[in-house]
């Protein structure tokens, strides 16, 4: 089976991107104990300073669902909503390069 991937693209509320970019970050956290996830990295935008981007790559589609049945995942994801605007997602299917291993 191939790879999953996501950008999701998450809008804070003014003011609260600090915030949640802390909440996202520890979730990474508790990634680090899921095998199948390859990568999780949390980005923020220099010119929209509201945007946060995470980049996710996980072994299959069924272990990212798996991922948001964790008890810690939906704790994060209670602490986070208040805090966003909007969410933007862009699933992709990786297929090579730097810093994944095929």
């Amino acid at each position: 089976m191939s790879r999953f991937g996501m950008y999701v693209k998450f809008t804070a509320k003014p003011g609260e991107r600090d915030t949640l970019v802390k909440i996202l970050l520890e979730g990474e956290a508790a990634m680090q104990a899921m095998e199948e996830c390859e990568l999780y990295i949390v980005n923020v935008s220099d010119t929209e300073p509201d945007a946060i981007w995470v980049t996710e790559v996980w072994s299959n589609p069924e272990a990212h669902r798996a991922s948001l049945d964790h008890e810690e995942t939906k704790a994060s994801i209670a602490r986070a909503m208040p805090l966003i605007a909007g969410v933007e997602s862009t699933t992709i299917r990786p297929v090579g390069g730097k810093g994944l291993r095929f």
